[in-house]
Formats: structure tokens, C-alpha cells, sequence
């Protein structure tokens, strides 16, 4: 049955607030130009001295060897030219990552850190160019509509610790920037044109991304990103459109004021071919029992900031943001009482579609200064939510429809925080004690039964770091900070009582450059969860699994062998408990213990080569640390699995300062067999992983 034949018609929020914006956005229209272009515009600051209201600072190398906390950045080259499926694929080497792929098409990533839940993301604070990304970054946590796509990226910075103080809430485990490309210093075009075909099926999956950008004026920078992927994922039922357009544009009012802006619109719509039941998946992993689901969404998002530096010593940033969104997910049920609703073994006897409606406002002063030896840090920031969540259901049978669910949630958050870097020893040590309020109300209405309900989350949340240069080649660092997360829209509605999420998260770690050619780290981690929430399949109730445990050791190493060869090594060591409750001793869901990682470079003149090879161990998949797969695939231990992915490429001057790269990459190599559990709107059985694929690719740069 088509979509539209079940769903009901959108309701749609009027985009007031981004239209009030839209004068000024297109005053000073965009985002960060190339740094260089930056730096020569901006005012000199005195010698050594870098004051920045921003606490991460530049997604670059150098960045992350000095920075008081585990974090890897990703940088362009990693992102797009190691033959990796999607933006999830491309995290996966990281240290403590897990992504359980859901689609192969990357609209619905599945990143977990340290062993905390991957599904929905929901366990990171997930940025964009510095911005909050959630659909309700208070409410709903979780990413079930994320408007980044592969092509559009400059770099991924993943923080893992350290951070806590200067971006929440939800960061227990770490802070995720997602990085868009900056407008360039000098006028360019970039046209990019990928093509993904999966063996198993012969599906194709083609993404084409256009990008030109430059200075308009002597003061003004502007920039045009569009990204277009059509086709199918690896498995039935699975066509997708996404549609991303993203206008980006820095203006300089003189050296002590800047002024920029970005404005996006992305849309998805895609079939989801959802779980299977272990029969059907040994029979064909790459059907679909769920003819029903489906998924629908677009966001309108604008941000504009002002950066002034009134001295050479202080900048002071407020930045702005404001996003409109829908999304909607279609799921069949099964609502006879013969069984889970979601078994996808089962006809479905009802399908419902959840139309959520999101509008959301924040704004965020903040203010570096720095005076003898304290570099401090004050910020504030407002966020206010407005979220219709609705569920509609059509019953076959009988041909009627009925509500099922018509919430409406208001959320006002207001933060602030405040940290001091101290500098001891000719700079060489620095220690950060750091303080950050949360003051979050939520106010509950059920439309339905005209009943309300409130929650209210009030917390300090401190937070020190300390970092020492012991030489040229080693630098020493140590973390701790205290994180939250609100209760969720979701949780709160449902029978049983869930309370908010406190942690604390504690890093101490190394980085040694061994030799000239040769780089080592090596971090010890340890989180400890007060009242970790986790939803129950079987039940499908969010619980309170009491306090638990997050512990273990990263460790990696990056070799440049000699002018052609690079080679890299991770490993991660996860150890997991449950502290509290009936399944106390027990392992945490999604939470492998090794997780080994290698990859190898090699360029000569034009050409280029890479190989990654991944290794992930079992894990389980429910609280209960279910061993013997149930008949449905609800519960049951996941499989270990190895992932080998290889390209090669060329880059082909084609006059001028044009050149054309190409590119072949294999994902999925060994065509490795493995699987997770249901995620979502089909929560019941088992969720193939993408198989070998071929992907071809060509850019050209001009």
C-alpha cells in the first residue's frame, strides 16, 4: 500500500522565526571561510597568544595533540577517500566508536562511544559547525533526523572527553562536530559524482554534490553546497531521496567585527526495509518483512553569528539558532495479541504513521578573555522547544483510523557555565576547573486525556581538566566532568517511571611522539552512570537500569614509514557492568569488548591506495545478556565480525588548475555475514549489515 494511502497530511509549522532571520542571514549569509583567508583578515593577536571563545578550537591535527581529553579528528582525506559507505562508515576506525548501520544510505546513523547506546545516537552531543543537531536537543536527544550528508563534510570532530562543561547536556559520551566544508579563500567549484552498487542485489545508489564558493567582495564570502542522493540501499524495500542544500557566508564589518551565517534545507524520504527474523535472514538477508515502514523528514535551519574582538586579549561571540522541522516514520503492527506488535514474522494488522513537528530557538552568548595566567571562558544559553508528537493508525480490516497519540511538549532550558585556564610552568601546564548549570522545564500535554504532566532537571555539573607538556615529544593529560540528560519526551510518557540521567565521565591519558615518524596515545577511561535508562524490547518500556559502568583503554598509533607508506593501528578494550538492580553483574547491550583497528596508506606521483580492516567482538544485545537467540530475534548474542575495505585512486589534470580524481572502492571486501538487533519503529529481530559493494567515484576540482 502506498504512503499515502495510509498517511494523514503533515501538519506544518509556519517557518516564522528563519523568515525573521532570513534579512539578516542574507546581510551576512554563511560559515567559515578557509582558515587561511581568516587569519588575514582578522586582528593580530599578540605573540603566542590565541584567545578563542570557542574551547575546541580548529578541527585540525595539532589540535587534538595538545587538547585535555581523548578526541580524533577526522579530516577530509579519511572522510572521502577511504571507500567508506556512508559518514558512519567513515567513523567506525575511531577509537571507542561503534555504528550499527541501519540502512547503507546513512540517513539514520547509529554511533555509539565507550559502550553507551548506539541506537539513535542518542548517547552524544551531536554538533554541526558548533550547533546543536537534534531534533530537540533537550527532548529528544536522539538523532531520528539528521540533515549531514558525506559530501558536504570538511572534517569530523569526535571528543570523547573533556568537553563537558562547555557542551551539553548529553554528552556522556563525548561531543561530535560535524565540520562543513569553508568557504574558500579563492573562488572554486568542486563537482563530485558517486556511484554504489551492492553485489547481493545489483541496487544502485548514486550521490551527486555540487559546491562553488569564493569572495564576492572584499568583504563579503559566499558559498553554495548541493548534495542529491537517489536509489536503493543493499537490501528490498529501501529506495531513498535525500535532497541537501546548505548557503553559507562570512561578511566583515572591519578588523573587530565579523558576522556570518548558514541557511539549510534538507529533505529525506525512504522506504526502511527494518528487521528479520532469523529464518528469513538465513534464507535472504536482503528481503524485507516490513512492507510497511517508511520514513519522511525535512528541516529548515538558519545560524548567524556575531564574533567581536574589542582586544587583542578577548572575544566576545553570540551565536544563533533557529530550525523547523517534520519527521514522520510509517510501521506496520501487529495488534492481535498473538505476539510482539513489531514481529516482522507476523502480518501486520494495523500501520500508523508518528508525525513529530519540531520548532526550536536557541541563542548562546559567550566570552573568552585572557589576563596573566587565567584564560576564562563565560557563556550562556537559552532553548526553548515546541514538539507536536502525534501517532495515527490505520486498521485494515475495518478501514478506519484512529489517534492514537496527540502529545504536545513545551521545553525552556537555560544554561550557563564558566571554566579558568591556569597556566603553570612557562605555559607547559594547564589546569581548568570548570562549572556548568542546567535548568531544564518541561511541561507535558495529553491532548487526548487532557492530562499534564512536568519535569524538571536542575543540576551543577562541574568539571576539571588538566593537561602538562612534559617534553617536546610527550604530553600528559587527565579529565573529569560531571554530564546530564533530561528525561525524554518518549520516556516520560510511558508507563513505568524513569528519572534524569547523571554521570561522571574520567579520562587520564598520554600522547608521545616516539620518533619524528612515529605517534603513540594510549587513554584510560571510565564512566559511571548513576541511572542509565534503557529501552526493553520485550516490555517496550524505557527502565532504569540503575547505576553502571563504562571502563577501558584506547590506544593507537600512526606510522609515516617513508614519503609513501602510512600505517595506523587502534585498539579499544571496553568493560562493562550493571551495578544495580535484577541484572546487576551483567554486561551492558551494544557494548563489545575489543575492538581492533589498521589501516595503510600508500600515494606515488597521482596515485593513491588504502586498505582498513576493522575487527569488533561479540556483544549482547539486552540487558539481560541473552545468549541463545529467541525465535524472533528480539534477544540474543551478536556476532563478531570483520570489516575490510580497499580503494584506489587517481587524480588526472585536465588543464589549468582542473583536476579529476578517480576513484574504485570495494566496501565490505569479505562480504563478512553480521547483523544487530531492531532498532526503533521495527525493534523485534534481526538488522543485516550492508555486504560487499563497489563504489565509483569522480570529482573534479576547478
Amino acid at each position: 500500500m502506498p504512503k499515502s494511502e495510509y498517511s494523514k497530511p503533515l501538519k506544518r509549522h509556519p517557518l516564522s522565526v528563519a523568515i525573521a532571520l532570513l534579512p539578516v542571514s542574507l546581510l551576512a549569509i554563511g560559515t567559515a571561510p578557509a582558515l587561511a583567508q581568516k587569519q588575514a583578515d582578522a586582528p593580530a593577536l599578540l605573540p603566542g597568544l590565541n584567545v578563542t571563545a570557542d574551547w575546541l578550537g580548529p578541527p585540525t591535527e595539532d589540535s587534538e595533540k595538545t587538547y585535555t581529553g581523548a578526541r580524533t579528528v577526522v579530516e577530509e582525506e579519511e572522510l572521502q577517500d577511504t571507500g567508506a559507505l556512508n559518514l558512519e562508515d567513515a567513523l567506525r576506525p575511531v577509537p571507542g566508536v561503534t555504528v550499527l548501520d541501519e540502512t547503507g544510505t546513512g540517513i539514520l546513523p547509529n554511533i555509539g562511544v565507550r559502550g553507551l547506546n548506539p541506537l539513535r545516537s542518542e548517547r552524544l552531543q551531536i554538533l554541526v559547525d558548533g550547533y546543536p543537531i537534534a531534533i530537540g536537543p533537550y527532548s529528544n536527544v536522539g538523532v531520528s533526523l539528521f540533515p549531514v550528508t558525506l559530501p558536504s563534510l570538511e572534517a569530523v570532530d569526535i571528543v570523547r572527553g573533556g568537553a563537558s562543561v562547555h557542551y551539553g547536556p548529553n554528552n556522556v559520551g563525548g561531543v561530535v562536530n560535524f565540520v562543513t566544508r569553508p568557504i574558500p579563500a579563492k573562488t572554486s567549484q568542486t563537482l563530485r559524482e558517486r556511484v554504489t552498487i551492492a553485489e547481493e542485489t545489483g541496487n544502485v545508489f548514486t550521490d551527486t554534490y555540487y559546491r562553488v564558493g569564493g569572495r564576492a567582495t572584499d568583504k563579503l564570502d559566499l558559498q553554495l553546497q548541493a548534495n542529491v542522493q537517489r536509489g536503493d540501499g543493499f537490501r528490498d524495500h529501501s529506495d531513498t531521496e535525500v535532497d541537501n542544500l546548505i548557503l553559507d557566508a562570512r561578511y566583515y564589518l572591519n578588523d573587530r567585527h565579523e558576522l556570518a551565517s548558514q541557511l539549510q534545507y534538507y529533505r529525506v524520504d525512504a522506504e526502511l526495509p527494518g528487521a528479520l527474523t532469523p529464518e528469513a535472514y538465513e534464507q535472504d538477508r536482503t528481503q524485507s518483512q516490513r512492507p510497511y515502514d517508511g520514513y519522511e523528514a525535512d528541516m529548515s535551519r538558519a545560524t548567524f553569528t556575531w564574533t567581536y574582538t574589542p582586544a587583542n586579549n578577548m572575544e566576545f561571540q553570540w551565536r544563533n539558532f533557529v530550525q523547523d522541522a517534520d519527521r514522520t516514520f510509517f510501521f506496520g503492527q501487529n495488534l492481535s495479541g498473538s505476539g510482539h506488535w513489531a514481529d516482522p514474522g507476523l502480518d501486520s494488522t494495523h500501520v500508523a504513521d508518528s508525525p513529530r513537528l519540531f520548532t526550536v530557538y536557541g541563542t548562546e552568548p559567550r566570552i573568552a578573555i585572557n589576563y596573566g595566567r587565567h584564560d576564562i571562558t563565560l557563556g550562556a544559553r537559552f532553548v526553548s522547544e515546541d514538539v507536536e508528537f502525534d501517532v495515527n493508525r490505520l486498521e485494515f480490516s475495518s478501514g478506519t483510523r484512529s489517534v492514537a497519540r496527540d502529545w504536545h511538549l513545551d521545553t525552556r532550558a537555560m544554561a550557563f557555565y564558566a571554566s579558568d585556564t591556569l597556566s603553570f610552568l612557562d605555559d607547559r601546564l594547564t589546569v581548568t576547573p570548570g562549572l556548568r548549570y542546567e535548568d531544564v522545564d518541561m511541561d507535558f500535554r495529553d491532548n487526548l486525556s487532557s492530562t499534564t504532566e512536568g519535569n524538571r532537571a536542575e543540576e551543577l555539573l562541574p568539571g576539571l581538566t588538566v593537561g602538562y607538556q612534559a617534553s617536546n615529544d610527550l604530553f600528559v593529560f587527565a579529565n573529569s566532568q560531571r554530564s546530564l540528560v533530561p528525561v525524554q519526551i518518549a520516556q516520560t510518557t510511558r508507563e513505568g517511571a524513569v528519572a534524569n540521567e547523571t554521570a561522571w565521565n574520567n579520562e587520564f591519558g598520554a600522547r608521545l611522539q616516539v620518533t619524528p615518524s612515529l605517534s603513540s596515545s594510549a587513554t584510560l577511561f571510565r564512566i559511571d552512570y548513576e541511572d542509565q535508562i534503557q529501552f526493553n524490547r520485550t516490555t517496550s518500556r524505557f527502565e532504569n537500569l540503575g547505576e553502571t559502568r563504562h571502563q577501558g583503554v584506547e590506544l593507537t598509533n600512526q606510522w609515516s614509514v617513508n614519503n609513501h607508506w602510512e600505517l595506523g593501528f587502534g585498539y579499544t578494550f571496553l568493560d562493562t557492568e550493571q551495578l544495580t538492580g535484577e541484572n546487576e553483574g551483567n554486561e551492558l547491550p551494544n557494548a563489545p569488548t575489543h575492538k581492533v583497528s589498521a589501516d595503510a596508506v600508500y600515494s606515488y606521483q597521482a596515485w593513491d591506495a588504502s586498505l582498513n580492516w576493522v575487527y569488533v567482538s561479540s556483544s549482547y544485545s539486552d540487558a539481560d545478556n541473552t545468549e541463545e537467540e529467541t525465535s524472533n530475534g528480539s534477544a540474543g548474542e551478536l556476532p563478531d565480525y570483520h570489516l575490510v575495505t580497499a580503494r584506489v585512486g587517481r587524480d588526472i589534470p585536465v588543464g589549468g588548475d582542473r583536476v579529476l580524481n578517480l576513484g574504485l572502492a570495494v566496501n565490505n571486501l569479505l562480504d563478512e555475514d553480521y547483523y544487530f538487533r531492531g532498532v526503533d519503529v521495527s525493534p523485534v529481530g534481526r538488522v543485516p549489515q550492508p555486504g560487499r559493494s563497489f563504489i565509483l567515484e569522480a570529482q573534479l576540482d576547478i
